[in-house]
């Protein structure tokens, strides 16, 4: 079942997440499915998951087989729209591990890791139109230079090398977007690591995604249903960290006249969670996790 990855920090999500065994939860990333599985198993046969991927390899190498699973091919942020064709309005739990899978960034063919040359695509649902050669041979100067500061938090004139190297010869492979920047430092690898994942948030949009996810989550949690988040960089836990403790995205706290807050939701560990030495040690991949839980009030 674990073809795709290792399940991130499972012991910390079954043990918060969990808490009604006859309810209804959503994993909202299957990836390799072993999130999923490890729910089923913990709820009982009244239980029921509902599986979202925007990735056709991950649905074609689901192994679970069990009634009270669905797996939908779908980007989780139409997940409000997708639960009510099965007739659900509330859920008791949602389950959101971001990122890229193991299998995603391992695949030579994807153009998401810079160990491989291969096509610069980058797409997570190959049937997006928009992939990360089309970003890096039309955008602007500008463009390129926002969505490197916006994404990869990387503040230099990277964006120039690549229009100088474009304007020669048009940047088709990993390797050759690599090479149109071309420098040296010990920091490398982590250095250009930030840049393709800027084309990777960028390609899929995985920050509206996120924003829209969140939001519809809260709109289907029942009262005392539990959502769970895991995060791999900054960006996106700045989000996660925000909405989970004020309800919105701004990161301020609503109170009424009488100063009662008015957060929808309530962490449930203030501080975050992160994945132990021994997990770290096992799973490459949970190094950088990060976990946040809240609850929705009743």
């Amino acid at each position: 079942m674990n073809e795709y990855h290792i399940p991130v920090l499972l012991d910390e999500i079954l043990s918060f997440l969990v808490k009604e065994k006859n309810g209804i939860y959503i994993d909202t990333t299957f990836g390799g499915g072993g999130h999923s599985l490890s729910l089923l198993n913990k709820l009982s046969n009244q239980g029921r998951v509902i599986a979202f991927d925007k990735d056709i390899d991950s649905i074609k190498k689901n192994k679970i087989i069990d009634a009270r699973f669905n797996l939908i091919k779908t980007n989780y942020r139409f997940i409000k729209k997708i639960i009510k064709l099965f007739n659900i309005n509330k859920v008791s739990g949602i389950l959101a591990d971001l990122g890229i899978s193991s299998h995603q960034i391992n695949s030579p063919k994807r153009g998401f890791s810079i160990r491989y040359n291969s096509l610069l695509d980058m797409r997570m649902d190959p049937d997006n139109k928009i992939n990360a050669q089309h970003i890096i041979n039309n955008y602007s100067d500008n463009e390129l230079s926002n969505l490197l500061i916006r994404f990869g938090e990387i503040k230099n004139n990277i964006s120039k090398l690549i229009l100088k190297h474009r304007k020669k010869k048009q940047i088709k492979s990993t390797f050759d977007l690599i090479n149109s920047i071309n420098f040296f430092s010990k920091k490398k690898n982590k250095f250009l690591s930030k840049i393709f994942q800027s084309l990777r948030i960028e390609v899929n949009d995985e920050i509206n995604a996120l924003k829209d996810l969140l939001k519809n989550s809260l709109s289907i949690l029942k009262p005392g249903g539990r959502i769970a988040v895991i995060s791999y960089h900054s960006i996106e836990d700045r989000i996660v960290k925000k909405f989970l403790k004020t309800g919105n995205f701004n990161g301020i706290v609503p109170y009424d006249k009488y100063g009662n807050n008015l957060s929808p939701l309530i962490l449930l560990e203030p501080r975050i969670i992160f994945s132990s030495k021994e997990e770290k040690k096992e799973n490459n991949r949970s190094r950088s996790a990060i976990l946040r839980i809240a609850e929705k009030k009743i």
